[in-house]
């Protein structure tokens, strides 16, 4: 790999790391903020609710990222990526009511709604023809934001309140921002757009294309409602007292890590078998494992929520990787902007789904069993996908295109 194509996808990892962090805040800092007399209230579930908006516009934003990439360059979006989500960081910190509140946290949304589309294309790009070890990685990368806000926040947030929880990362965003402007970024890597992409029936891309989309809605969902509701999870199972905040902050983190190494583990496999075949079995993971945590009690919920985390996590490496195998260079950016805005509808939903099922229930149970319900779309999704060794050797594309009406009467 060329150097400057290593320095690009650094930035890319601690971007998506960010980016994260950044949307995974709130979660943990609303147990310290839900007090008695507090301006934000006592409630859990109302606090929480106020990062729809976020979510909202991170996925409404997500989809004229490829088209404003078009014009202005994707490392111009990656600038105001860094930029725009550390100001919006800091600005949130200094909230003074829940106005205000949902007003930052709704500007973290839309700037952070660069990265997936933007950051993602730039990474298969410059990874050349063999991406799933680098989107792996970048997965991990991504994870370890999701695993690191709880246990960062709890500690920020335990420490000096949680206004700090905010205010540190949005200055990290800026910093490593500068740090970006000084890189110089192609606006393509010529390496990988110059080789010809394979020309793939379309009846297959339409398959895959039809499977994504209707993953990304579910995936999506379940993600978010997963990473939201895991640091009350841990306080609900493991002790409700404020003097244990740090430790439900690092429990959350010890099971999202799960998470993060699978992604590695997926990225590394899917470079040398097809997608279904490392799809389904992590697809098939996930139903039990929700269902086991619903009912988990006491520590028995690190481990059953570090097999929910494997699950979901390692989904995400094989649908960016969908992505990559199936859409060719031209239309990918575009297909990853319809793609995240797709998801992100999905993952906007997860907010207020989470807080009015806890607001009617009490307690985390039933979320969980909800979330078991559309993993088996998941899993419908998983048995649906193509299982194509043209994958691994894409000059075989050209005999599959040659007999495609045979082949989609096989299929």
């Amino acid at each position: 790999m060329h150097p400057r194509n290593a320095r690009l996808i650094t930035f890319i990892n601690a971007a998506h790391t960010l980016t994260h962090f950044s949307l995974l805040i709130l979660p943990t800092a609303v147990l310290a903020m839900a007090a008695p007399g507090g301006r934000f209230g006592d409630d859990y579930g109302p606090i929480l609710a106020l990062a729809t908006g976020m979510f909202v516009l991170y996925g409404v934003f997500s989809l004229p990222q490829g088209w404003i990439a078009q014009r202005i360059g994707r490392p111009a979006l990656m600038t105001l990526f860094f930029f725009g989500t550390g100001v919006s960081l800091a600005a949130t910190a200094f909230a003074a009511s829940p106005a205000m509140l949902a007003v930052g946290l709704s500007a973290v949304g839309l700037f952070a709604a660069i990265y997936h589309p933007i950051g993602t294309a730039m990474l298969v790009d410059a990874a050349g023809a063999k991406p799933g070890r680098a989107i792996g990685v970048n997965g991990v990368f991504g994870n370890l934001g999701v695993a690191l806000a709880p246990v960062v926040t709890a500690f920020l947030a335990h420490q000096a309140g949680w206004r700090a929880a905010f205010l540190a990362p949005g200055a990290i965003c800026i910093l490593i921002g500068l740090l970006w402007l000084r890189v110089k970024t192609p606006d393509a890597v010529a390496h990988h757009a110059a080789r010809p992409f394979p020309d793939i029936p379309r009846h297959l891309v339409r398959r895959a294309v039809v499977v994504l989309l209707l993953i990304a809605v579910v995936s999506g969902l379940v993600f978010n409602s997963f990473t939201l509701l895991l640091p009350k999870l841990m306080q609900e199972r493991l002790g409700s007292s404020p003097g244990l905040l740090p430790l439900v902050g690092t429990a959350a983190f010890l099971a999202t890590l799960c998470g993060a190494l699978t992604q590695f583990t997926v990225g590394r496999m899917i470079d040398r078998t097809t997608l279904k075949r490392v799809f389904l079995p992590v697809s098939v993971l996930l139903v039990p494992g929700l269902v086991a945590v619903s009912y988990a009690q006491g520590w028995l919920v690190l481990p059953t929520s570090a097999i929910v985390a494997a699950a979901i996590f390692g989904q995400v490496t094989v649908n960016e990787t969908m992505t990559a195998r199936y859409i060719s260079p031209a239309l990918r950016a575009r297909m990853y902007s319809v793609r995240f805005f797709v998801g992100f509808l999905g993952a906007a939903a997860s907010a207020p789904l989470v807080a009015w099922l806890y607001d009617r229930t009490g307690s985390l149970t039933t979320v969980t069993l909800v979330m078991a319900g559309f993993g088996v779309v998941t899993l419908g999704c998983a048995l649906a996908f193509p299982d194509r060794q043209e994958e691994l050797r894409p000059e075989l594309w050209d005999v599959a295109a040659d007999g495609g009406g045979a082949m989609a009467a096989a299929e």
